[in-house]
């Protein structure tokens, strides 16, 4: 990681409502508000189900979930860029302790976003 790179968030972590997560990916990675209404899009038409008349939140709380631990890692720069350096590691390297320390790591930042973010994984 290079030096000149942040260490302080660039945005406090939101609340993890869909109005608050889109703002905060406006703010800090707008190129991803096409997927964001996508998969917004798409957790919606899985909630609702007119031919029962009845919505289930599953779909909405995993959506809301996941931006929000995108939120969480994006918005802090050395996160982010350690994040995308494991992402890029794991699917190059050939040897399995290499690979298997990656995806250690990777699996620690994903743990520490859902625990900030008050949904620890269990």
């Amino acid at each position: 990681m290079t030096a000149d790179v942040p260490e302080r968030p660039l945005i406090p972590q939101p609340p993890t409502t869909v109005t608050h997560l889109r703002r905060a990916v406006a703010k800090i990675m707008p190129a991803s508000l096409p997927e964001f209404a996508s998969q917004l899009d798409d957790a919606v038409d899985e909630a609702v189900d007119p031919a029962q008349q009845r919505a289930e939140f599953g779909p909405l709380w995993r959506f809301t979930t996941r931006w929000a631990v995108y939120v969480w890692i994006q918005r802090q720069p050395r996160v982010a860029a350690r994040f995308q350096e494991l992402e890029d590691l794991a699917v190059t390297l050939d040897d399995r302790e290499q690979i298997r320390a990656a995806t250690s790591e990777l699996g620690r930042i994903l743990d520490d976003a859902h625990e900030a973010i008050g949904y620890g994984r269990r």
